[in-house]
């Protein structure tokens, strides 16, 4: 049913054009890498976006504009005028760095990272490959690329959750795991329920988590869990 859905726009940023670029996956692949690069410890949505941010600058986003970029350069454009991420001198060092190794590894084409029905264990691999780049964002990327791209893996099982704050809440109040559940509890717990493609269950958790289940004045009458949950109010 998975790839049997139609191909559909993905939302990253609510910006028409910061969208489109990070959906083009065939002539710009590196856009959606970097944006998962960026995505750390800020909101998703403002992450995503610095993609975008320095095409406004530099007037494109190809890869040949890119590896004219010092990483001086690149450190100026995530801090100045503004600064595009809350760990500015981090984030411009991942970046550059993200830059040479998908021009030196995958001959500037990143999607030769995914393509070729590959085990989602080696897509996942080569995420990790990247400076900055852990388990929770490897994972983040090899998810979307099946869940919203389509692209066909040889298997699925090595996609974990992200375990970040809304999954651990929906989970301990579905009373899948306790409330105060560890990382590695929530990926474990996930793995068992669906062993196949643990993956598959982190985008409605996160869905529910950002837009019912929140913290406090939670919208269960909304949500679409309501009837299962044994923490609905």
């Amino acid at each position: 049913m998975l790839f049997k859905a139609p191909l559909e726009f993905v939302r990253f940023t609510n910006y028409d054009d910061a969208d489109r670029l990070l959906n083009d996956l065939s002539g710009r692949p590196h856009a959606f890498v970097l944006a998962c690069v960026m995505d750390r410890q800020i909101k998703a949505e403002r992450a995503w976006l610095i993609p975008f941010r320095f095409m406004e600058k530099l007037g494109s986003f190809s890869m040949d504009t890119l590896l004219k970029q010092s990483e001086s350069d690149v450190q100026r454009l995530m801090a100045e005028p503004e600064p595009l991420h809350r760990f500015v001198d981090d984030m411009a060092k991942f970046f550059f760095k993200a830059v040479e190794r998908i021009a030196q590894q995958y001959n500037s084409d990143a999607s030769l990272i995914w393509t070729g029905k590959l085990s989602s264990a080696t897509v996942i691999y080569r995420f990790l490959e990247f400076d900055g780049v852990g388990p929770k964002i490897a994972s983040m990327a090899a998810n979307i690329l099946v869940r919203q791209f389509k692209i066909k893996f040889s298997d699925y099982f090595s996609i974990d959750i992200s375990a970040d704050v809304h999954v651990r809440r929906v989970f301990g109040r579905l009373n899948l795991t306790p409330r105060d559940a560890s990382v590695d509890q929530l990926i474990f717990r996930a793995r068992g329920l669906h062993p196949e493609f643990p993956g598959l269950m982190d985008s409605p958790a996160w869905e529910i988590g950002r837009n019912w289940c929140r913290p406090k004045n939670r919208e269960c009458d909304g949500c679409y869990m309501n009837d299962l949950c044994p923490s609905a109010i």
